[in-house]
């Protein structure tokens, strides 16, 4: 079992040494660590420069966005699995993709998925909010659950059978291709009740007021396309994420 590791860096030179070094220190499974930069202007290059014999594949060179440069890196793939680790996250321990490919064992599992934390940008040993995941049926979509994409590992072949991410959206494509694959009726997941991913808080879909109204807008878009939900989805997805703030690991 190989799995590619993909992270999209832009302009991230204070963050993105700890990334590598949290997939480096990784243990009991084969790893390819694929980084793909959108030509950054502030030293993230010459960082990534410093570890690259800690990466598999590195490309830095212009991009249409973070799902143009994370198709780049699903398509340099070799590994059975794909996951992505973005530029601001850690895992939470290092038996973590050890774990996932554990759970890939079993042939029937198309993906698996654990529990997020979002952390403090400047103290990751923070804990500002805790996503516990819970168990996948089809039946949740409508109602608006998605596992946590930074905790999702999935199969190299399903990415391939959506056409990778619709980079039509601009924050919403792995909500897009969450409902693609987690919809389709033959899509086995795997649960893993416990933190994958520390996240740093301060993302694109929550950096301010207009990225928040076009997020629901693509949501909205998204549910639709898929056929999974509408309105309703949408809100529930929304407030479930309230319990995410006094929710705290097991």
């Amino acid at each position: 079992m190989k799995i590619s590791v993909i992270t999209a860096t832009y302009n991230c030179a204070g963050t993105i040494a700890q990334a590598i070094d949290s997939v480096a220190a990784q243990e009991g499974t084969g790893i390819e660590h694929i980084v793909v930069d959108g030509a950054s202007r502030d030293g993230t290059v010459d960082v990534l420069q410093a570890r690259r014999t800690q990466l598999a594949q590195l490309v830095s060179e212009p991009d249409r966005g973070i799902y143009d440069a994370l198709n780049k890196g699903i398509a340099l793939a070799r590994g059975d699995v794909v996951g992505f680790l973005h530029a601001d996250d850690l895992y939470a321990n290092a038996q973590v993709l050890a774990d996932v490919a554990r759970a890939f064992a079993d042939p029937a599992v198309q993906a698996v998925y654990g529990d997020l934390q979002y952390v403090d940008q400047a103290d990751p040993s923070r804990v500002i909010r805790h996503w516990r995941a819970g168990e996948f049926s089809q039946h949740r979509l409508a109602w608006g659950w998605m596992p946590p994409h930074p905790s999702l590992y999935v199969r190299r072949d399903w990415y391939a059978r959506i056409g990778g991410f619709d980079t039509r959206y601009r924050i919403a494509a792995d909500y897009f291709s969450i409902l693609q694959l987690f919809s389709a009726p033959d899509f086995r997941a795997a649960y893993l009740p416990r933190v994958l991913v520390r996240m740093r808080l301060g993302g694109a879909s929550n950096r301010s007021l207009a990225n928040i109204l076009r997020k629901s807008r693509e949501d909205l878009d998204a549910l639709h396309r898929s056929g999974v939900g509408g309105v309703g989805a949408l809100f529930w997805k929304n407030a479930s994420k309230f319990g995410q703030f006094v929710t705290r690991p097991r």
